[in-house]
C-alpha cells in the first residue's frame, strides 16, 4: 500500500497513546484525520485542538461523510476494540482498507532507517530518551512514543522522515510487523499471558522479532536475557556498560564503557537503576547510528522524562508525590528501588490500581510481594480495560495476600481523605488504568495542605 495515495485516515480508538501518535503524524503530513474513542480525555482534547474530529458514541451517523468513501479512506483500529464494534463492522463489511495500528507503523517505517525498542518493561522511557537524543543531534527523524514526553509535551517527535524511532510492542505480537535496522530488547518478563498462554510463547515471539532485523542490522540485548545479541548492562562485563555510578544532587553521574573506549562523567537526571539502564541502551543505539558523544551527553543531561513514569507531582523537603504507570510486579519493584535509593528513611504510601483481571490472576503472588515492600498500601478496584470480570479475581483477593499490616481497600472517591489520614512523606500512585485521572485532584489537595 502506498500511503501517499491515501487522503483520509479514520481511527477507531483514536485516544489510545499509540493511536493518537499516529493521528498526529498523519495530521502533520496534511491528511484528513478523524476518529472514535469511548472516552473524552486530555489526549482527545489535544487532538481536537489540532483540527482532528473526534466523537465518543459508536455510531455511523457521527462519522464525517468524507470518511465513508472506501477508495479514499484508510481505517486504523487498535486490538483493544471489540469485534462487535458497530463502526469497525461497517468498515470491514463495506470494502474499506482496515488495518491494525501495528500494520500502519510497519508501513510507515519500512522505507526509513528504523530504530526499534522492544521489551516487556522500559519501552516507552527508552524510546523517549532515544528520540530526544537523536533530535538533539539534528537527525531527520520521526519518533512514535507510548507516552507523553515532558521535553515535547507530545507522544510524537517530528523533525523529518529519514529515520524512525518506534516502540516494538509485544502485545498481540505487534512488533512482528517491523523490520528495524537497529533494535534492542530491554526485558522479557512474563506478561500478556492472555495473548501468549505461557512464558515460552512470549520468549518465542521475541526470538521471532530478533529475526526481523534487516541485513547488516544489529540487536542489543540486556545482559542475562535468553537472546543472542550485543549486550548492555549496569556495572557488569557487558559489551556496553555503565560504570563508576555516583548520585550527585539527585542525579546519576556515570561512565559508559564500550567495546573500544570509555566515555566519562555523563549525567542523567531520572532516578532508578532501571531508568539508568534505559538511558544506557538509548545512548548505545544513538552512538551506533553515528551521533557524536558530545551532543549525546548534552541530550542525556537535558532529558526530562515521560509523564506517568516516576513523575514528580510535588517535590518539597516535607512532602513528595510521585505518579507512575507501573502495572507489572517487576515495574513496581523498580519504582520501589528508585524511591528507596532517593528517600531511604521516609514513610511511603503506595496507592495501586491493578490493571486487567487476567494479569492480576497470573501474577497475584508477585504483585503481593512487590506491594508488601511499601510502608502502607491502598488498593483500588481492578481496572478492566479490554476484559470482562473473572470470577474470584478481585482486589480483595490481592489484599489478602499482601504481607503488610498497613493495607486497605478504598475507592477513588476516598483516596484523598485516606492520604491525609496516612501522614506519609512519600505518596505514590501506580497503575495503567484511569488512576492517572485522579492525579490532578490528589495534587491539588496536597498542595493546599502543604
Amino acid at each position: 500500500m502506498n500511503l501517499n495515495n491515501i487522503h483520509n485516515i479514520y481511527f477507531i480508538g483514536i485516544g489510545g497513546i499509540g493511536m493518537s501518535a499516529l493521528a498526529r503524524y498523519f495530521r502533520a503530513n496534511n491528511k484528513h484525520v478523524a476518529g472514535y474513542d469511548k472516552t473524552q480525555t486530555e489526549i482527545t482534547n489535544v487532538l481536537v485542538d489540532l483540527g482532528i474530529g473526534v466523537h465518543f458514541e459508536d455510531a455511523i451517523d457521527n462519522i464525517d461523510p468524507k470518511f465513508l468513501k472506501a477508495k479514499d479512506t484508510l481505517v486504523v483500529y487498535t486490538p483493544a476494540i471489540p469485534s462487535n464494534h458497530l463502526e469497525l463492522q461497517y468498515f470491514v463489511n463495506n470494502g474499506f482498507q482496515v488495518l491494525k495500528r501495528s500494520q500502519i507503523l510497519g508501513l510507515i517505517t519500512e522505507n526509513t532507517f528504523c530504530l526499534a525498542v522492544a521489551g516487556t518493561h522500559g519501552k516507552t522511557t527508552t524510546t523517549s530518551i532515544l528520540g530526544h537524543l537523536m533530535y538533539e543531534c539534528r537527525v531527520e527523524l520521526t519518533a512514535f512514543l507510548g507516552g507523553i514526553t515532558e521535553n515535547y509535551n507530545s507522544n510524537l517527535i517530528l523533525r523529518g522522515t529519514d529515520v524512525s524511532v518506534v516502540e516494538a510492542d509485544e502485545f498481540d505480537r505487534s512488533f512482528l510487523t517491523l523490520s528495524p535496522n537497529l533494535a534492542c530488547v530491554t526485558s522479557m518478563d512474563a506478561d500478556h499471558l492472555d495473548v501468549y498462554g505461557d512464558s515460552s510463547q512470549l520468549i518465542k515471539s521475541f526470538e521471532d522479532f530478533s529475526k526481523k532485523i534487516k541485513p547488516n542490522g544489529k540487536l542489543f540485548v540486556k545482559n542475562g536475557l535468553p537472546l543472542e545479541g550485543i549486550t548492555y548492562g549496569i556495572e557488569d562485563n557487558s559489551d556496553y556498560s555503565a560504570q563508576n555510578i555516583k548520585i550527585e544532587s539527585g542525579s546519576y553521574v556515570f561512565d559508559v564503557k564500550t567495546p573500544t573506549q570509555v566515555y566519562e562523567n555523563l549525567k542523567f537526571n531520572l532516578p532508578g537503576r532501571h531508568n539508568l539502564s534505559n538511558a544506557l541502551i538509548a545512548l548505545t543505539m544513538a552512538l551506533e547510528y553515528g551521533c557524536s558523544i558530545e551532543q549525546l551527553a548534552k541530550g542525556l543531561k537535558s532529558y526530562k522524562g515521560v509523564k506517568r513514569r516516576f513523575t514528580y507531582q510535588i517535590k518539597t523537603d516535607d512532602l513528595v508525590f510521585i505518579d507512575d504507570y507501573a502495572h507489572h510486579p517487576e515495574e513496581i519493584n523498580a519504582v520501589y528501588q528508585a524511591i528507596r535509593e532517593m528517600y531511604p528513611n521516609k514513610k511511603v504510601l503506595a496507592i495501586f490500581q491493578p490493571h486487567l483481571f487476567s494479569r492480576t490472576r497470573d501474577f497475584i503472588d508477585d504483585f503481593a510481594k512487590s506491594l508488601s515492600q511499601f510502608d502502607e498500601v491502598l488498593l483500588l478496584d481492578i481496572y478492566p480495560a479490554r476484559e470482562l470480570p473473572i470470577e474470584g479475581v478481585t482486589s480483595n483477593w490481592l489484599l489478602g495476600k499482601i504481607n503488610n499490616r498497613n493495607k486497605q481497600l478504598t475507592s477513588k472517591e476516598k483516596v484523598v481523605s485516606k492520604i491525609h489520614e496516612s501522614g506519609a512523606g512519600i505518596i505514590l500512585t501506580i497503575g495503567a488504568g484511569d488512576i492517572g485521572e485522579e492525579v490532578k485532584k490528589i495534587k491539588q489537595s496536597l498542595s493546599v495542605e502543604s
